[in-house]
């Protein structure tokens, strides 16, 4: 079944009337995915091809018993968006907006944090923020709740995928597709300094979902969270885990690609990373190909 979404989550989309929140919307609609409704301000009322259009997250909420919210919004508006949704009680929230300023996401992804504390405190289900600047996740035949390609995620397999990068997201996932094994979910946590979910978070999830039988992480320069992933591989995993680090080329202080992806003295370094996952017993693939062989040899034993 996978983590986090699957085909019971009802899904609103924050910006569905916009032209990326209205594609997206039918792709991930053809996908399977339940999305029962739509939030854009001053459109409440409104049906949008099908599907009502509400003014509010938390009237959206009440009139569809939604659970997940993905937020197409531009990136002025978009931590305010998040953060509607979490005070709203929406338990999975996936921000895809990327150039959200950092001190917005800064502000965005504590207070989530304290939600979750608080809601968790009181015997609720807490709240996750997914991205900014991600593709989102899909269950692999259960529900998409993202940008990734629908035919890459078709068929249900048993390998979790968690990935920095969007496209070498769907670049692994596919290469596991066509290598037989699938992937049962794709976590896309995103490559923006801030966001607001981790490897680290996701790790115990495919821990503990029997239907993974083993975890690739998709890493890249620049920020402490490869490291982390590793130290709780270490202590806390028992399935197998394969890493691919991308960008392990750059020069130091050059920014390659995403916000996160920049290397300040020492931390962020491919090094760093290398020398952490080498510790916990991480292979690395050197070539994205790789990661299947490393993936067959792992399972093998």
């Amino acid at each position: 079944m996978g983590i986090l979404v699957d085909k019971n989550s009802r899904v609103i989309v924050q910006g569905m009337t916009g032209r990326e929140g209205a594609s997206h919307s039918r792709a991930m609609k053809e996908f399977g995915t339940q999305v029962v409704a739509g939030v854009t301000p001053g459109k409440g009322g409104q049906d949008f091809e099908g599907w009502p259009v509400f003014n509010s997250v938390a009237e959206a909420k009440a009139a569809t018993n939604a659970n997940v919210s993905i937020i197409f919004v531009p990136p002025a508006g978009a931590a305010d968006a998040v953060l509607e949704a979490a005070h709203a009680g929406i338990p999975l929230v996936i921000l895809i907006t990327e150039g959200v300023p950092t001190i917005d996401m800064m502000r965005a992804v504590q207070e989530v944090r304290d939600l979750d504390e608080r809601s968790r405190a009181q015997g609720g289900e807490g709240v996750r923020l997914i991205g900014g600047n991600c593709p989102g996740l899909v269950t692999n035949g259960e529900a998409k709740v993202g940008i990734m390609p629908n035919k890459i995620y078709a068929k249900p397999g048993r390998i979790g995928l968690i990935s920095r990068s969007g496209t070498l997201t769907y670049e692994a996932a596919k290469l596991l597709n066509d290598a037989g094994m699938g992937t049962s979910t794709t976590v896309g946590i995103g490559g923006d300094p801030v966001i607001g979910t981790t490897f680290a978070d996701v790790l115990p999830l495919f821990e503990a979902d029997p239907d993974t039988d083993a975890v690739v992480v998709i890493g890249e320069i620049g920020g402490a969270d490869e490291e982390a992933a590793a130290e709780y591989i270490k202590s806390s995993m028992k399935k197998p885990v394969v890493a691919f680090i991308s960008g392990r080329s750059a020069p130091k202080g050059k920014r390659m690609g995403h916000a996160g992806a920049i290397i300040m003295g020492d931390v962020g370094t491919p090094e760093s990373k290398l020398a952490a996952f080498q510790a916990a017993n991480v292979p690395v693939a050197d070539t994205m190909p790789e990661i299947i062989d490393l993936v067959k040899q792992a399972l093998a034993k």
